[in-house]
């Protein structure tokens, strides 16, 4: 166990301690002092240590802390509102005896009064609800916070997913313990707010199209699984999945990936192997991504059996690849690429209704169409920092005004050559 996971180990002993033991009871000491060497060993290697508690899971700075993969007590901090906990410099063991005694009314129900007892001054502590704030952000005190607003981005997120596929293009493995690490921090970031919000990446420059979609896939993929009742862990499942979804366009050309005209029918097949490359790399790397594996392999099949690849079998598609579908197509469509502009989100989710029973699960698409009308003030449309490359509308060469999803391929409009169809995006 490392010297994070101590730490929290012996936290919550001595939360424990003192639940059950008054001020000055030589076992609430031991306690106490047990906690302060514990935290003072993780300082002496880690300065300034942060940890976040959403659910069962708890992240140190940006990464899982497994040691305490399932950890009770991380679950109780975060129903108590304590979702965010930062030491910003060295504590006195008095200084730590006061936050764990606010931590346990905290957890008691009862009011933080120990602040009545106690001189008021400057403290290197600091929590409250989950705050997204980046380093060296000026921001008010925790405890002062209801939820951080979204005025952050995520470009943390963007790079480690951009390393991941720079690994998987040099013909390294998949990193698992990064890709958990990006959802479960996109999950944070979902969280983070007095309201559920969605955060979605423009795009701003074409070539980041599959980092920047993986990003949002997911992100929709997530909210979507939440939407319909799922439980947590299926949620974030899910949003491994949607990250994962087109991990095979790795394998791809680039002068294939991002050409701006149409595919020709060679380059369309090389194209459409993205699927089954990137149920192989996934499989390859761990055989408890299984489903992410499913989900690479069968987001393009359409509920009517078209779409890619063709199943030798007529088979119904896993639960998730028709989640990640139809979340897949929403982005895809509301990004401007360049073959084609973005199109409004009226016009999309028009989209998915009438493909619903076809090409979507009926229920998922009318679920989606709910969920984006219902929280739409909860959309957070975040900028990169790179500059936007402005390419005006139908500006491949000879593809133009034609509506595509991410491989440049059409997709199956019914009313493709009517006025008002896709053939005036």
């Amino acid at each position: 166990m490392n010297s994070a996971a101590r730490f929290l180990t012996s936290m919550a002993q001595a939360v424990s301690t003192m639940h059950l033991y008054e001020e000055e009871h030589p076992a609430r000491e031991r306690a106490l002092d047990t906690a302060y060497e514990r935290l003072v060993d993780l300082q002496n290697v880690e300065p300034k240590p942060r940890f976040t508690f959403l659910g069962g899971e708890i992240l140190h700075e940006d990464r899982p802390l497994w040691d305490l993969k399932g950890w009770d007590w991380a679950t109780q901090l975060a129903d108590a509102g304590l979702q965010m906990l930062e030491f910003t410099g060295p504590v006195s063991r008095e200084e730590l005896e006061g936050f764990l005694d606010d931590v346990l009314a905290l957890l008691t129900d009862r009011p933080v009064s120990s602040a009545e007892a106690r001189p008021t001054r400057e403290t290197n502590i600091r929590y409250g609800r989950a705050d997204i704030r980046r380093d060296g952000e000026e921001g008010e005190d925790l405890e002062d916070l209801a939820m951080a607003t979204l005025d952050y981005s995520l470009q943390e997120e963007v790079e480690a997913v951009r390393w991941i596929h720079e690994e998987l293009k040099e013909g390294r493995d998949l990193h698992l313990l990064e890709a958990e690490a990006i959802v479960r921090s996109l999950s944070v970031a979902m969280h983070g707010d007095q309201e559920f919000v969605i955060p979605l990446l423009q795009l701003k420059e074409f070539d980041q199209y599959t980092t920047t979609h993986s990003l949002n896939v997911s992100v929709l993929s997530m909210a979507l699984a939440e939407h319909i009742g799922l439980s947590p862990k299926e949620v974030k499942t899910f949003g491994i999945s949607g990250l994962l979804h087109d991990l095979g366009k790795t394998r791809i050309p680039e002068e294939i990936l991002n050409k701006p005209g149409k595919l020709t029918d060679e380059e369309r097949e090389v194209m459409n192997s993205h699927t089954v490359e990137g149920a192989k790399l996934i499989i390859e790397t761990d055989e408890h991504l299984d489903l992410a594996a499913v989900v690479a392999y069968e987001h393009h099949i359409r509920l009517d059996g078209g779409g890619y690849p063709r199943f030798a079998f007529p088979r119904h598609c896993h639960q998730c690849s028709n989640l990640v579908h139809v979340c897949d197509v929403y982005d895809a469509l509301r990004t401007h690429r360049p073959y084609r502009s973005a199109w409004e989100q009226d016009r999309v989710l028009d989209y998915i209704r009438e493909g619903a029973g076809t090409e979507f699960d009926p229920h998922l698409a009318r679920a989606f169409c709910d969920m984006m009308e219902r929280w739409g003030p909860r959309l957070a449309q975040l900028e990169d920092e790179t500059e936007p490359l402005r390419l005006g509308k139908g500006s491949g060469p000879d593809d133009v005004g034609a509506v595509g999803d991410e491989s440049g391929q059409a997709l199956p409009v019914e009313h493709e050559a009517q006025p008002g169809g896709a053939d005036e995006s």
